[in-house]
């Protein structure tokens, strides 16, 4: 026998085995397409579009299925009741976190973003607390932010109308976060802390003797560096969608400034007491975030124990994939959800109006961690910029292209050219 076709029958053999293995005694998987041997579904995927390829799926297979990535079985939850019943219903079972493995060669399995069991749990209580402490979601931090939002305008008005790039450089960042911690260190009031980085070496040194402690330097620098990444990128990401949205859409945009005008003024910066009054500018920050879907597919998620889930009996460790794209593109709860429209977070009589369907920092017990903090810094950033300047753009409208790029982590605005014009 050719050793070529030799090769390729045991391989097949190998890969009928794992299916079977998985199919049979612990584990009993939802169906999907069918695999090839070695490969999976890997060629039946746009791994551009992740979200569209399982969307299709979904319409086969319904709104529980396995897809394979190589050998390796993922199960997709896609649509509202079964992104709820998993997250939030079956919310410890589901709150592990699935392989990712630009992020464990990244962090090696540390923070607060990709770690799993004991330490994940130990550093999320940690951070939220002492996040909490620092008035996240409160009053004192608001000024900070409201502080920041002015610098941002300041630094706007130098620019004279270009736009803004960010680069992520995580080496950079952990190098950067390194030397921040250096200088926390030399300085360390044990009963004075100043911010996040001084709480956490606080702690180091209240389990200096616990050998099993998950308070260590490589700790701090994964935690900080995961607080960067997911406080800044996600958020100026949301920020500068959210501009071209408005660019679009200058009707919308004169509204908002019409809003800000009325409840705001001129005379001093918006605050988060005016959103309450503001419910146009509240629903388009909330269709900023629901149209542009930012991580369509969430971060993996991995079950804790061996799941009964629905006809399903999914084994402890595997991977699932919660399609948020099919709770915030819902087109029961949000009309026509491919278009943007405020409306669908506005009632007949033009009052705000919520919805369970708004998922955009996942939900459960893995939701985002700065979630408050996150809508205060939206909310702050688009009034104070609109309160500030009139948007331009370079083009007319209805020629802007709001299609959005995919990435490895997920969607971002096209590059455009925006000129801010000083009210």
């Amino acid at each position: 026998m050719d050793p070529a076709v030799a090769l390729v029958l045991c391989l097949s053999c190998l890969f009928l085995l794992s299916l079977w293995r998985l199919s049979s005694g612990r584990g009993r998987l939802p169906s999907g397409p069918t695999p090839l041997p070695i490969i999976g579904n890997i060629l039946q995927l746009d791994v551009k579009d992740m979200s569209k390829s399982l969307t299709n799926f979904s319409k086969v297979y319904g709104p529980v299925f396995t897809v394979y990535f190589g050998l390796k079985p993922i199960v997709v939850l896609h649509g509202y009741e079964a992104v709820k019943e998993a997250l939030i219903d079956h919310g410890e079972k589901f709150s592990g976190r699935g392989s990712f493995p630009v992020a464990e060669k990244v962090n090696k399995g540390l923070g607060i973003l990709f770690s799993n069991g004991k330490r994940w749990k130990e550093i999320r209580r940690f951070s939220l607390m002492t996040l909490r402490n620092f008035g996240m979601g409160k009053r004192s931090i608001e000024d900070r932010v409201q502080e920041e939002a002015l610098c941002l305008v300041e630094e706007l008005r130098k620019t004279n109308g270009s736009h803004n790039k960010v680069v992520k450089n995580f080496a950079y960042v952990k190098s950067y976060v390194l030397e921040r911690i250096k200088e926390h260190q030399e300085s360390l009031d044990l009963d004075n802390p100043r911010d996040f980085i001084d709480c956490f070496l606080i702690k180091m040194e209240q389990e200096k003797h616990n050998l099993q402690s998950e308070f260590t330097i490589e700790s701090l620098i994964a935690t900080v560096t995961d607080m960067f990444g997911a406080g800044t990128e996600t958020t100026s990401t949301t920020l500068r969608f959210g501009l071209l949205l408005l660019l679009k859409y200058p009707e919308v945009t004169a509204k908002v400034q019409e809003e800000i005008e009325c409840v705001v003024g001129r005379n001093r910066s918006p605050c988060m007491q005016d959103r309450s009054h503001m419910p146009y500018t509240d629903a388009v920050v909330h269709e900023i975030q629901r149209y542009i879907d930012l991580i369509p597919t969430n971060l993996p998620h991995a079950v804790t124990c061996d799941v009964k889930f629905r006809n399903y009996l999914i084994p402890k460790g595997t991977t699932i994939i919660t399609s948020l794209t099919s709770v915030l593109h819902n087109d029961k709860e949000f009309p026509n959800p491919e278009m943007f429209d405020p409306g669908h977070f506005l009632d007949r009589s033009g009052n705000f109006k919520k919805s369970d369907y708004f998922m955009p920092f996942s939900a459960g017990k893995r939701m985002c961690v700065g979630e408050g903090l996150a809508r205060m810094e939206l909310f702050l950033f688009l009034t104070t910029i609109l309160q500030n300047f009139n948007l331009k753009s370079q083009v007319d409208p209805k020629d802007i292209d709001i299609t959005p790029i995919a990435n490895a982590f997920g969607r971002v605005p096209p590059l455009y050219q925006l000129c801010f014009i000083p009210v």
